[in-house]
């Protein structure tokens, strides 16, 4: 798992570690030293610990005048037994939120695993993000599952397109242009076919 490292390619256009907004805002790096552990496994030092034991992330751009951010994840998303999903509204979104993003595009390919418990704090996470959402790319078909076994996917755009976007090959901008127009659209789809 050492092996794995955050996409490094847009750091020349945002570094968490020097974004006075980001919760990581000046966080020291070692750039060999691996420290940090998923199940006794280290993992790369680039990686950031928000509270979580299972997971931890990456922001790897935000831009406050769109309001979105893209956020890299890796480990086990483990909600039944470690409540990361509130580790990750409390010591991370709510930040990003209070200054001023409310669109976010998760990464989701390095979720090797998902342990579904409630929807409240995927719910609580949209309705603090007045007229935003959250995206999640690029997951395994059985983390998926999991989350709609908890009916996440009402407050969390998941599959279809979304699982099939070659990221690394955009730059940010474009990246958040082709997943909000996806979202904008299920939006519209959705409300049209209320009575």
């Amino acid at each position: 798992m050492h092996d794995i490292e955050p996409y490094t390619a847009w750091k020349i256009l945002y570094d968490s570690s020097e974004d006075h907004r980001s919760p990581f805002f000046g966080r020291p790096y070692h750039e060999a030293l691996c420290s940090s552990t998923i199940y006794n496994y280290y993992i790369h030092p680039q990686w950031d610990g928000f509270g979580s034991s299972t997971l931890y992330l990456k922001i790897l751009y935000a831009d406050y005048d769109l309001n979105f951010c893209v956020i890299e994840l890796l480990g086990e998303w483990n909600d039944c037994l470690y409540n990361d999903i509130m580790f990750l509204k409390r010591n991370v979104v709510d930040d990003m939120i209070d200054r001023g993003i409310r669109k976010f595009i998760l990464i989701g390919e390095n979720v090797l695993n998902f342990h579904a418990s409630e929807n409240d704090y995927y719910q609580e996470w949209v309705e603090d993000a007045e007229n935003g959402w959250i995206a999640l790319l690029n997951i395994r078909d059985y983390v998926m599952g999991e989350f709609r076994g908890i009916f996440a996917d009402n407050y969390v755009s998941m599959g279809g397109i979304l699982n099939h976007i070659k990221w690394r090959t955009l730059q940010p901008l474009q990246l958040f242009d082709i997943v909000n127009r996806l979202i904008t659209k299920k939006l519209i789809a959705s409300n049209s076919q209320e009575p």
